[in-house]
C-alpha cells in the first residue's frame, strides 16, 4: 500500500509541475497501473451539425418494429403495463430516466431490441456517459449509452436511432450534439461517420480523484 501511494503522490506532482502532455511522456518510465484508480482511455469525439435528412434513408434492416421516445420513468412503467418494458436489461434506465435523460428505443413485438439515449443537459450527460469532455449545454446536446441486443446486431439498429435523435434535436431547434466514441470501437465509429461529423481526439486520464480530458483537432 506504502508503495502504491508514492506512486500516487509522484503521479499527483508531474500533473501539477508539468502538465498533461509531461504526464504522458512520462507514465512510460514508470508502472502506472499500480496507481490506485489509474485509467487512461482514448477517444474519437464527434461533433454533430444538425440538418434535415431523409429517414428513408436510415431505416434498419428489420421488419415490424415500432419505434418510442420515452422521457420519464411515469412513461416507463406505463409502457411496461401495455408489454413494452425497458427496465430488465437495463439496469440504469430508472436512474437516467430520472436524470432527465432521454431514451430512444426499438422493440420487436415485446422485446427492447435497442436503446440509446440522449441529454440535453450536464445531469443527463452524467447518468451514461461518465468522461469528462466538455458539452455546451443547452446549445449542444449529447448522445451515448447505445445498447443492440446481441440477435440483432448489425441490422443498422444504431444507425436508425441515431437519426431519431438528430431529428429531435432538429425539431427542438437544438443545431449540435456532441458523442464521445473509444478509438476501439470500430462500429460505432462507422455509424457516425455515416452522418458527416467533425472529428477531433480526446484523451482522458484519471489518477486516483484526479480526471483529466484533453482534445487535439485530427
Amino acid at each position: 500500500m506504502a508503495n502504491k501511494l508514492s506512486l500516487l503522490s509522484r503521479a499527483k506532482i508531474i500533473l501539477k509541475r508539468e502538465g498533461f502532455i509531461a504526464f504522458l511522456r512520462r507514465a512510460l518510465t514508470f508502472p502506472l497501473r499500480r496507481i490506485p484508480g489509474y485509467d487512461y482511455k482514448t477517444f474519437y469525439v464527434y461533433e454533430h451539425n444538425i440538418r434535415e435528412r431523409n429517414e428513408a434513408d436510415f431505416l434498419p434492416r428489420i421488419k415490424d418494429f415500432t419505434f418510442h421516445v420515452v422521457t420519464s420513468n411515469q412513461q416507463a412503467e406505463e409502457m411496461a403495463r401495455m408489454g413494452l418494458d425497458i427496465y430488465p436489461d437495463n439496469k440504469f434506465a430508472r436512474i437516467r430516466l430520472d436524470r432527465e435523460a432521454i431514451g430512444f428505443c426499438v422493440f420487436v413485438g415485446t422485446k427492447l431490441v435497442h436503446i440509446g439515449w440522449l441529454a440535453l443537459n450536464e445531469r443527463a450527460k452524467n447518468s451514461f456517459d461518465p468522461y469528462p469532455y466538455p458539452v455546451d449545454f443547452p446549445r449542444v446536446a449529447c448522445t451515448g449509452g447505445t445498447r443492440t441486443i446481441p440477435e440483432f446486431e448489425g441490422k443498422g439498429l444504431m444507425t436508425y436511432v441515431y437519426y431519431k435523435r438528430f431529428d429531435y434535436l432538429r425539431q427542438k431547434g437544438i443545431l449540435r450534439s456532441r458523442n464521445a466514441v473509444e478509438t476501439s470501437n470500430s462500429a460505432s465509429q462507422k455509424v457516425h461517420e455515416k452522418f458527416a461529423p467533425k472529428k477531433s481526439r480526446g484523451y482522458y486520464l484519471k489518477v486516483g480523484r484526479w480526471r483529466f480530458w484533453r482534445e487535439a483537432k485530427l
